[in-house]
């Protein structure tokens, strides 16, 4: 099962103070919506993304049809036909994306310790 680009998006209070901090660790802010208050940090391959007021807890993310540096990739499996077989084997989510459509969508699932996992799909 290809997933796509993979990155840890953290819930935080303050997004400027989480930047600061996450920068000491030699991140660098890589994509940003100020007015969202929503940015994506890299270390090499490595990505975080701070969301402040957008998510309740931290989240495992994937995303399909990119790779590391949000480069649409040319084969990838959409997000849809992952939903399928993830409920095909009884995988429970709790957001579904629309299969009747194509392009952009998402799903969430939460593993069995609560940690939610978000598959969503920017192309």
């Amino acid at each position: 099962m290809e997933l796509g680009a993979f990155s840890v998006s953290l819930a935080v209070k303050d997004i400027e103070t989480s930047r600061a901090f996450y920068e000491k660790f030699g991140f660098n802010v890589f994509g940003r919506e100020a007015s969202q208050n929503w940015l994506i940090l890299k270390n090499g391959s490595h990505v975080i993304g701070l969301f402040q007021g957008m998510f309740e807890k931290d989240t495992l993310t994937f995303n399909p049809g990119w790779d590391s540096n949000a480069n649409r990739l040319d084969t990838f499996t959409d997000v849809r036909e992952l939903q399928r077989q993830l409920k095909a084997q009884w995988v429970q989510l709790i957001t579904e994306a629309d299969k009747t459509t194509t392009g952009p969508a998402s799903f969430v699932a939460v593993d069995p310790d609560g940690n939610p996992i978000l598959v969503d799909q920017h192309v």
